[in-house]
C-alpha cells in the first residue's frame, strides 16, 4: 500500500471483570467495577456495570476473573466475547 492509502484499524475494547452468573448456555454475566471521583464531594464512588459475554466452551465459572473484548452483536444483549480466564476460583 502507498502512503496515500490509510488503513483504518479499529481496536477492540478489552475489560477485566468477575463472573457473577454462568447459568445460561454459552453465556456468562461479567461484573465490572470502577472507582470514579464524585464531582461535588470529591470522594471516590464505586460504579458497577454488568455485561453479557459469549463463552463458547462454557469454561468460566462463578467467581472467575475473565478478560472480555467487544465484538459484533451476537444476540439482543450480547456484545462482548470472553477472551481468556485470568484467574480461576478453586
Amino acid at each position: 500500500m502507498s502512503e496515500a492509502q490509510e488503513v483504518n484499524v479499529r481496536r477492540r475494547k478489552s475489560l477485566s471483570g468477575l463472573v457473577v452468573s454462568d447459568k445460561m448456555d454459552k453465556t456468562i454475566v461479567v461484573q465490572i467495577d470502577r472507582m470514579v471521583m464524585h464531582p461535588t464531594y470529591k470522594k471516590f464512588v464505586k460504579q458497577r456495570v454488568t455485561y453479557k459475554a459469549h463463552d463458547e466452551q462454557n469454561d468460566a465459572k462463578v467467581g472467575d476473573t475473565v478478560l472480555i473484548e467487544e465484538c459484533r452483536p451476537l444476540s439482543k444483549q450480547k456484545r462482548w466475547r470472553m477472551k481468556s480466564i485470568t484467574h480461576r476460583v478453586a
